[in-house]
């Protein structure tokens, strides 16, 4: 059975940083690609950021360019969202994601592409 368990949440004040975490159980996701993505109260799941296998080829939301950073370790069936300079507008139960296809071409963005999730973990910015 395939789980995604993500953590790292919680709440933290604007200007401050998180790291989120998504390990990945019951088969190996090396060769797929990984997102993360965002829902805030309210609003409709919203694309943050995916990463290819190979962990070079990174794309991420206009919102959050500059200040995010996704990562992998295939060793650890595990990626990762750095988080940096977090605006209250970040405020969102995170999830992760996982594409079943490997070697998939293109760039994932939009939630329907993705066959895995993870039960997501709030991040909770203050002002």
């Amino acid at each position: 059975q395939v789980q995604l368990v993500e953590s790292g949440g919680g709440l933290v004040q604007a200007g401050g940083s998180l790291r989120l975490s998504c390990a990945a159980s019951g088969r190996t996701f090396s060769s797929n690609t990984m997102g993360w993505f965002r829902q805030a109260p309210g609003k409709e799941r919203e694309f943050v950021a995916t990463i290819k296998w190979s962990g070079r080829s990174t794309v991420y939301a206009d919102s959050v360019k500059g200040r995010f950073t996704i990562s992998r370790d295939n060793a650890k069936n595990t990626v990762y969202l750095q988080m940096n300079s977090l605006k209250p507008e970040d405020t969102a139960v995170y999830y992760c994601a996982a594409d079943r296809t490997p070697f998939r071409i293109g760039v994932l963005t939009t939630s329907l592409e993705y066959d895995y999730w993870g039960q997501g973990t709030q991040v909770t910015v203050s002002s």
